[in-house]
C-alpha cells in the first residue's frame, strides 16, 4: 500500500487520539483529590518514596514525572493535577490544530499518562488504561515527524507503522473472543451470556433496560454474532481484498456502537473504533463526504480481472463464514414463531484445535509482516507477540528468548499487553451490589446513594461515557468478593467517617443529595444486595421502577472512629497515615492549580468532558468558517481578468490535467502569444483595469 493511500485514515486516527487523550486526562483530573489526594482513599504520595537517590535512579525504578514535583514546589497530588491539566490542554490543542498532531506531542502525552499510571494503583488498573498506553505509543510512531514550524504536517516518516494499529486491533478483538470460550463459562458456551450482561455490567445505560427485554432467541443470536465478529472477522483485517477489509471495519464499528448505546465504558469503545481506521484507505474515507475519485481509468486485462474477482472473493468469504456459523451454532429459523434457535455444537477440544489452526495462520502473517516492517515496527511487533501468546500457553514456549527478554525489559512501560474482555459472566443469580449506610445513633440508617452506580431502585441508569467514575467501577468489583479482597474499601469507609469533602465529591457533587453533608455519620456499615432489572408487565405496560432488589448479607461490619475493628483493618491493609503531609506551598504553580480546582469543584465529570469537547469543536468550526470566508474574499475581489497572473497550483493538479493545461498554452502561443503577453504584462505593469 502506498503512503498516500492512508493519509486520510491516518489523519482521522490522530484526531481521534487527541480527543480520547483529552477525555482520559480530564476525567481523571476531576477525581484526583478524592482518589489520590492527601485526604483521598489511596493517597498517591504513599507511592513516592524519596530515598535520597539520584533523579535518574528514581525514574528507572518508577518512570513518572512526579519525581520532578518537589523541584516545582508541588506535592504528589498537585503534581498529578498539573500532569492532567497539561495533558488535557495539549490534547485539546491537538484536536483543534493539525500542526500539534506530530510525534513529539503524542510522545509527550504518552509520557504524561504513563506518569499517572505508575501511581494510579487499583483505580488505574483497567484494560482500557493499558490499551490507551499501548495505542498512545503507537500513535507517536504513526504521527508525522514534523516540529511545530518544521516540515509540512502531512509528511510522515514511513508508511509501515500504521499497520501496527491493525495488528493491535486484531489482538484486542481476537483475544476478547477466544477467552470467552477458553474460560469455559457456561453462559458463553450456552449462548445465554447477554440475558445477564445488560443488567450485570458495571454501569448500564437506559437502553440497557430495553435491551434486557429482548426475547431469549435474539439474545442468543446476538452472542453468536459476537463470536463471529470477534473471532472470525479479525482475520479479514489482513486480507489483500479491499472489500473484505471494509466489511470487517463496519462490523467492528457496529459492535462498538451497540456497546456504547447499552453500556458506559468510558473511552474504551471510542479507542477501539479509532483502531478500526487502520483498515481504511483514502478513497473510502473520501467517499463519505462525496469527494471520492469517481473517474474510471482504463485498466489492463489483468487489472480488470483482479477488480472483477475481488468482490466475488468477498462474497464467497462471507458465504463461507455464514455457512460455518450455521454449522457450528446449529442455527435454525422457526417461521411460525418468527424466531431462530441456536446452540453450540462444537466442544472445548474442537475449540483448542481451531486455536492451533489460527496460530499457524498467524505465524504466516507474522513472518510476512516482519519482512515488511521497519526497524521500530519490527521491535514493537515482536514484543507484542509475547502477551498475545498468553491466550494459548503452549505457543509461549516457541517465543525466542531474546524477544522474551526484550518484553520483560519494557513491561513497565505498557508497550504491549494481553487483553480479554468479559472472560466470565458475573451476576448470573442477580447483580451483586454494595450499599453503604450511615447512622448517627446506630438505630436509624440512611443509604448513601452514588451518582452513577445502581442503588436507588427508582432512579434510571445514567449516561456517563466517556467519563469513567473509577470509584463506582471499583464498587462493582468489590461486590463480587468479600471486602477483604478490596483493601481500599476500608479507606473509603474511614474517609467518610471523617467527612472528607474530596471523597464525598466522588459519591455526590450535589451536597443536597448527600445525607450527611452537614455532619459526617457516627456509624457506617455496608450491606450486599442482589439487583435485577424489572420486566415489562403482561399487559405491555412499563413498571414504575427500573430495578428490584433483595438483601443478601452484611458486606462490611458496623464501625465508627476509634473502633478497634476499623483500626485493625486500617493497619492490616497499610492505610494508616505514613508520615506528615508536606506543607502547602504558596508559589505560583500551586496557586494556579488551587484556582483551577476551585473553578471546577461542584461540576460533574461528564459536564466537564463535554464542555471541553464542545469548546474544541466550536474553535474548529470558527477556524473552518474563517478560512473559508478568507478564501472566498480573495476569489471574489482578485481581478483575474485584469492582467494579474493566476497563482500556479500545478502540484494540486492531476497529471492528465497538467498535460491538458500545457497543451492549451502551446496552442495559444501558436495562435498569437496571448498567454505570454498576459503573463509578461502581469509581471511588469501589475493591474491595468
Amino acid at each position: 500500500m502506498r503512503m498516500g493511500d492512508i493519509r486520510l485514515p491516518r489523519n482521522t486516527f490522530l484526531w481521534n487520539m487527541s480527543v480520547i487523550y483529552m477525555f482520559a486526562f480530564a476525567s481523571l483530573y476531576v477525581q484526583i483529590p478524592g482518589l489520590y489526594g492527601n485526604d483521598g482513599i489511596l493517597p498517591a504520595r504513599w507511592q513516592m518514596r524519596y530515598t535520597g537517590k539520584a533523579l535518574l535512579e528514581h525514574l528507572k525504578d518508577s518512570p513518572t514525572l512526579l519525581w520532578l514535583g518537589p523541584r516545582l514546589g508541588l506535592d504528589t497530588q498537585q503534581g498529578m493535577e498539573l500532569i492532567c491539566l497539561l495533558g488535557a490542554l495539549l490534547s485539546l490543542g491537538a484536536m483543534v490544530f493539525q500542526a500539534l498532531r506530530n510525534n513529539l506531542v503524542f510522545l509527550f502525552l504518552w509520557v504524561l499518562y504513563l506518569s499517572l499510571y505508575q501511581v494510579g494503583q487499583v483505580f488505574l488498573y483497567f484494560q482500557w488504561d493499558n490499551l490507551l498506553l499501548e495505542t498512545g505509543f503507537l500513535t507517536a510512531l504513526i504521527a508525522p515527524m514534523s516540529l511545530l514550524r518544521g516540515g509540512p504536517p502531512s509528511r510522515h516518516h514511513d508508511s509501515i507503522t500504521f499497520w501496527l494499529a491493525r495488528w493491535l486491533l486484531f489482538r484486542l478483538m481476537f483475544a476478547s473472543g477466544v477467552v470467552k470460550l477458553t474460560s469455559r463459562c457456561p453462559t458463553w458456551w450456552g449462548l445465554t451470556a447477554l440475558t445477564y450482561h445488560y443488567e450485570t455490567q458495571c454501569i448500564p445505560t437506559p437502553l440497557s433496560w430495553y435491551a434486557h427485554q429482548l426475547p431469549v432467541w435474539f439474545q442468543k443470536l446476538s452472542v453468536v454474532a459476537t463470536f463471529v465478529i470477534e473471532i472470525a472477522v479479525p482475520f479479514l483485517f489482513f486480507s489483500p481484498v479491499r472489500c473484505m477489509r471494509l466489511g470487517a471495519f463496519y462490523m467492528q464499528v457496529l459492535l462498538q456502537v451497540l456497546i456504547i448505546l447499552t453500556g458506559n465504558y468510558n473511552f474504551f469503545n471510542l479507542l477501539t473504533i479509532t483502531l478500526c481506521f487502520s483498515l481504511l484507505d483514502d478513497d473510502h474515507v473520501s467517499s463519505w463526504t462525496g469527494r471520492g475519485d469517481k473517474k474510471e481509468e482504463s485498466k489492463t486485462p489483468p487489472e480488470a480481472f483482479v477488480s472483477w474477482m475481488a468482490p466475488l472473493t468477498g462474497l464467497v468469504t462471507c458465504g463461507v463464514i455464514m455457512y460455518w456459523t450455521k454449522v457450528y451454532f446449529n442455527l435454525d429459523i422457526n417461521w411460525e414463531n418468527m424466531s431462530m434457535s441456536s446452540q453450540t455444537v462444537f466442544t472445548y477440544h474442537h475449540h483448542v484445535q481451531m486455536c492451533v489452526r489460527a496460530r499457524s495462520v498467524l505465524e504466516a502473517v507474522r513472518h510476512r509482516a516482519v519482512g515488511r516492517l521497519a526497524a521500530a515496527a519490527v521491535s514493537m511487533f515482536a514484543i507484542s507477540v509475547v502477551p498475545y501468546t498468553l491466550i494459548e500457553y503452549e505457543s509461549n514456549s516457541d517465543i525466542w528468548p531474546s524477544v522474551l527478554k526484550a518484553y520483560r525489559s519494557v513491561d513497565r512501560y505498557q508497550l504491549a499487553n494481553s487483553y480479554g474482555l468479559f472472560r466470565r459472566m458475573t451476576g448470573v443469580g442477580g447483580r451483586p451490589e454494595v450499599v453503604i449506610e450511615g447512622s448517627m445513633d446506630r438505630v436509624t440508617w440512611t443509604e448513601i446513594e452514588f451518582m452513577y452506580k445502581p442503588g436507588n431502585v427508582s432512579g434510571p441508569p445514567p449516561v456517563v461515557a466517556p467519563h469513567q467514575p473509577r470509584l463506582d467501577w471499583q464498587m462493582w468489583f468489590a461486590a463480587l468478593r468479600p471486602h477483604m479482597h478490596s483493601p481500599w474499601f476500608t479507606g473509603l469507609v474511614h474517609r467518610l467517617l471523617l467527612g472528607k469533602k474530596d471523597v464525598i465529591d466522588l459519591i455526590q457533587v450535589d451536597e443536597s443529595k448527600y445525607p450527611f453533608s452537614r455532619k459526617p455519620p457516627a456509624f457506617i456499615r455496608a450491606r450486599l444486595y442482589k439487583f435485577w432489572f424489572t420486566l415489562v408487565q403482561q399487559d405491555g405496560s412499563f413498571p414504575q421502577q427500573w430495578w428490584k432488589r433483595q438483601y443478601v448479607e452484611d458486606f462490611y461490619p458496623t464501625v465508627h472512629l476509634g473502633d478497634p475493628v476499623l483500626e485493625s483493618l486500617l493497619s492490616q491493609h497499610g492505610l494508616k497515615d505514613k508520615g506528615l503531609v508536606k506543607r502547602v506551598s504558596n508559589s505560583l504553580v500551586p496557586r494556579v492549580l488551587r484556582m483551577v480546582r476551585a473553578q471546577v469543584r461542584g461540576l460533574s465529570g461528564p459536564s466537564i468532558l463535554w464542555g471541553l469537547f464542545s469548546t474544541g469543536a466550536a474553535i474548529g468550526l470558527l477556524r473552518a468558517f474563517g478560512s473559508g470566508a478568507s478564501r472566498g474574499h480573495v476569489l471574489k475581489h482578485t481581478p483575474w481578468s485584469c492582467g494579474v497572473r493566476r497563482p500556479r497550483m500545478r502540484h494540486l493538479l492531476h497529471p492528465h490535467q497538467g498535460l491538458k493545461r500545457r497543451k492549451l498554452r502551446m496552442r495559444r502561443r501558436e495562435e498569437g502569444g496571448g498567454g505570454v503577453e498576459r503573463g509578461s504584462e502581469g509581471r511588469a505593469g501589475g493591474v491595468h483595469c
